[in-house]
Parts: C-alpha cells; sequence; structure tokens
C-alpha cells in the first residue's frame, strides 16, 4: 500500500512548514488553510483513523491534544478562541487515512461547521 502524504512528511520526502515536533507527534500548516491558522497534527505512529486507534494506544490522544495547546499558545491563540477537529472517515470528512487533529483559529468560526 502507498504512504499517504503525511507518511510521506513524517519521513522528510514531502516538505512541510513544521511548526512543532516531539517523540510522538509532528504539527505543520496546512496547505489549504479554513481559518488564519489551520495547522495539522499527526501522530508519528500510523493509525488510519480516530476509530482505528486501539485501546493500548489511547494515549496519542494525549499527546495531539497536548501539543496543540502548546501551538495554540505560542501562537496566541488562547487568547482568542479556537477550534480542534477530528474528521473520521467519509461522512466526518477525512480525506487522508492517517489519524490527524486539525487546530483552526485566527477568525470567529461559525457554528454549526458544515
Amino acid at each position: 500500500m502507498p504512504k499517504t502524504i503525511f507518511e510521506r512528511i513524517l519521513d522528510r520526502e514531502v516538505v512541510a512548514d513544521i511548526v512543532y515536533e516531539d517523540n510522538h507527534v509532528l504539527a505543520f500548516r496546512d496547505i489549504a488553510p479554513q481559518a488564519p491558522v489551520h495547522i495539522l497534527f499527526i501522530p508519528k505512529q500510523h493509525h488510519a483513523r480516530h476509530a482505528a486507534v486501539p485501546p493500548e494506544h489511547h494515549g496519542i490522544f494525549s499527546h495531539l491534544f497536548a501539543a496543540a495547546q502548546k501551538v495554540a499558545r505560542q501562537t496566541k491563540l488562547d487568547q482568542t478562541g479556537y477550534r480542534l477537529v477530528i474528521n473520521n472517515g467519509p461522512d466526518g470528512g477525512e480525506t487522508v487515512p492517517h489519524l490527524h487533529l486539525h487546530l483552526l483559529g485566527g477568525r470567529h468560526l461559525g457554528w454549526p461547521p458544515g
């Protein structure tokens, strides 16, 4: 099976505007941003989607959310507000089969989202 675009970014085969990295998570700016700040957080260990993460790997959710909190503070989004989104499956808007978390902010985000 071919690598996803996110796996290619992790392997540095594709250039990305990386804003955060630790032992478990890589974060980079989305190439088609839906808000002034749109950053994707991906686990370094591949999981196809939220629903596919087995219980023994649930710690990855803490890592993703902690990384998003750090970047939200660095970008000052914590002062005005932001949205965190995980899309799961085709009806959820998932386009890349690799678990990822979107951090969106920098403008008012309406509700409902879509």
